[in-house]
């Protein structure tokens, strides 16, 4: 067998290859997810909402206001940059982009000062660069800055998406009266964008506001919906990303098995190249994101991103394990002495491994890996090719199932690698 392994002084990912017995015992996990036939594999793109929020002061910072400039701006960049080449595809609106009132027919509609073309024209420019875009509404009476939801309004605001080429909508769940109300406006909209005959990816936060009443049933959340939100919003410190990731491990039983083409568990966007995270601890997010078959949408700003950042969030290995076809979503599988173990099996008879190391004190520590317990035990019988594909790609050669791996992780970071079959 071949081997390909992420590892180092950050998440070590690594991919190993099965034999066929296991491939099929893999397989037969498969979810059932929202049959739109969209988001066979985790949606890529760009979202303006952690590094921009709901600056509406176009006067005082034009650069950094909700605006048709920002996304003409990062669309014009998302092409020449090589944003879309590398898979990042929808360029995404979050809140604070409509006028405080619908319009006389009861539709939604942009503010005219901030984007006095429209979105339709937004619609057809991002179109004319190769990408898609996606907007944000809100199933309850309120978005969550408080501009029109939209509760008693599905089918028209689906229609309105619709007619002005939208091809993504992230759906949130502020201001909603009942368990009842948010579960039904979020599979009434669903079948209400099916309804308009245009391809639209339905991203939810259903699970998010319905888990402090009761635990979400799944079967029905990814029967509706593309991605869906479990916690909080990501911010721009390394505290959140690992109380993300905490919470990932904790409820992983509950949220693996039903991720798979056409839906995904989705813990929020990358924040790689802003202000709050190390290079190691950014190096981790990208792992772990893969790892979990995350939707890689990035809240950055593409006009000062640094090199550093660019190249990692580009890296085709990693992107490659989180676009894996066979669409299962990795987990973590042993956790001993602050160190934790995540694996992902992939296509082709291979595996991706990430370690991370939890400690944040002191220097970089040695972990060493049993060969033989990679892959459920069977990744690397009778032996593999590991390739470590972060923090930078090493091929570290052929090991036998019999045999140790040793990798030395930095505090927080998280080695990666990927393994496949060689016979």
């Amino acid at each position: 067998m071949a081997m390909k392994l992420l590892s180092g002084d950050t998440p070590l990912v690594c991919e190993l290859a099965l034999r066929p017995l296991a491939l099929v015992f893999w397989s037969i996990l498969g979810a059932r997810a929202l049959d739109n036939g969209l988001a066979r594999t985790p949606t890529m793109g760009w979202l303006h909402w952690e590094r921009f929020m709901c600056n509406l002061d176009c006067q005082e910072e034009p650069d950094a206001c909700i605006s048709e400039q920002l996304f003409m701006q990062m669309a014009e960049l998302m092409v020449s940059d090589g944003w879309r080449d590398a898979g990042y595809e929808y360029l995404c609106i979050d809140d604070c982009w409509m006028a405080p009132e619908r319009d006389s027919k009861g539709r939604l509609q942009a503010d005219p000062k901030r984007f006095p073309s429209g979105i339709k024209h937004l619609a057809n420019y991002v179109h004319s660069k190769g990408l898609k875009l996606g907007i944000y509404a809100d199933v309850g009476k309120k978005t969550c800055a408080g501009f029109p939801g939209s509760f008693g309004s599905y089918d028209i605001d689906a229609q309105t998406f619709a007619d002005w080429g939208i091809d993504l909508l992230k759906f949130d769940g502020c201001h909603c009266d009942s368990v009842v109300s948010l579960a039904n406006g979020y599979k009434y909209m669903s079948l209400a964008l099916n309804r308009t005959g245009r391809s639209i990816v339905y991203s939810c936060e259903w699970p998010l506001y319905l888990r402090p009443f009761h635990k979400p049933n799944y079967t029905d959340i990814q029967y509706y919906c593309n991605h869906w939100r479990n916690f909080d919003d990501v911010y721009d410190s390394w505290e959140s990303i690992k109380s993300i990731l905490a919470w990932t491990v904790t409820h992983q039983k509950d949220i693996v098995e039903v991720a798979g083409p056409g839906g995904w568990n989705d813990p929020d966007m990358l924040v790689i190249g802003n202000f709050g995270l190390s290079w190691d601890q950014q190096v981790t997010q990208m792992a772990l994101w893969a790892i979990m078959a995350a939707p890689l949408l990035m809240s950055n700003d593409l006009r000062q991103i640094s090199s550093q950042a660019k190249a990692l969030l580009q890296n085709e290995d990693v992107i490659a394990i989180n676009q894996d076809p066979l669409g299962k979503q990795g987990y973590c599988f042993r956790k001993e002495n602050e160190i934790e173990v995540w694996e992902r099996p992939l296509s082709n008879l291979a595996w991706a491994v990430a370690v991370r190391n939890l400690q944040e004190i002191g220097g970089p520590r040695f972990y060493t890996i049993q060969i033989s317990s990679l892959g459920r035990g069977l990744a690397c019988n009778p032996g593999c090719i590991i390739t470590q594909i972060l923090p930078e790609k090493v091929h570290l050669g052929f090991y036998e199932w019999p045999l140790t791996l040793k990798t030395r992780i930095n505090p927080s970071a998280c080695p990666t690698g990927v393994n496949h079959y060689n016979w």
